[in-house]
């Protein structure tokens, strides 16, 4: 099953017909609200807020780990996401819809990023983060919905909240980036040891600051103008990918624990064993 999770002004899905809300805490805490299990245009489907209801959680302040054991603990088997990020590269035009395919995780180490420790052992592979099929799958729909589509992109994610110095956004381009955003890390990684298979969808909502033409800097007000002005291509996106039958996850990327595990499983209490055996679902 798919699993949409919305960012920034994402907080609903128009003509969604919601079967149950899927509310409650899990063994890392609570998610950012409710899950609404559903369909939509006859595709079973879960939903998320990212940020809650009423944008109430800050990028570092959500609850990532939560909300995918949450998600998975549904069913889901793939994720996709949607969030504003700065374009890092002058072909990435505010308003366009851009998928990274690999990451580099700027953050502050302050975020819970992994499922594991303490006292469960592994090791996940993430040279390849996200779902090659999901992309495609993605990039079909645009090209039959006629929607530009970037992608092989890679994305910086940044601490946040507070947006970055020109010098920041000069040394991530250096480094070989071309988005930058607050919310894929450790969303990303965290759906690879849930055996989840992960795309997102980038919503360019301006330049960043590396152009030293100050009418291109980022403000808040000109993130949400253009933000809403590009959710309706980003929902169209959605619509014509839910036409037609989804794509199958990755056998490697169902399989990710199977060769990632160090602690045996019977070292493992019996909560240990409980919460591990959703993710291995």
């Amino acid at each position: 099953m798919l699993a949409v999770v919305g960012g920034t002004g994402f907080y609903e899905l128009p003509g969604f017909e919601v079967v149950r809300r899927l509310s409650g805490v899990t063994p890392f805490g609570e998610p950012s609200g409710d899950i609404l299990q559903g369909h939509l245009h006859g595709q079973p489907l879960l939903f998320l807020a990212r940020h809650g209801a009423g944008h109430r959680w800050l990028p570092h302040e959500v609850n990532y780990r939560a909300n995918i054991f949450a998600l998975k603990r549904a069913g889901a088997t793939m994720m996709l996401g949607f969030s504003a990020v700065g374009s890092l590269a002058l072909e990435i035009v505010p308003g366009d819809l851009a998928v990274p395919e690999q990451y580099v995780d700027w953050t502050r180490g302050n975020r819970n990023c992994t499922f594991f420790g303490g006292g469960v052992a592994a090791h996940v592979s993430t040279a390849r983060p996200v779902s090659a099929a999901l992309v495609d799958a993605l990039q079909a729909a645009a090209e039959r919905a006629h929607i530009g589509l970037h992608r092989g992109l890679t994305y910086a994610c940044v601490e946040g909240p507070r947006l970055g110095t020109q010098a920041e956004s000069h040394f991530m381009r250096q480094v070989g980036c071309h988005l930058v955003g607050m919310t894929n890390v450790p969303e990303v990684f965290l759906a690879r040891e849930a055996q989840m298979a992960y795309a997102t969808v980038g919503i360019a909502t301006d330049y960043d600051c590396w152009l030293d033409d100050p009418t291109q800097h980022v403000s808040v007000s000109d993130i949400m103008q253009r933000y809403g002005r590009s959710l309706v291509k980003a929902r169209a996106l959605l619509d014509e990918l839910l036409t037609a039958p989804l794509p199958q996850p990755e056998v490697s990327i169902r399989t990710a624990l199977s060769t990632s595990m160090l602690t045996a499983d019977e070292a493992l209490s019996e909560s240990q064993r409980s919460w591990l055996d959703v993710l291995r679902r």
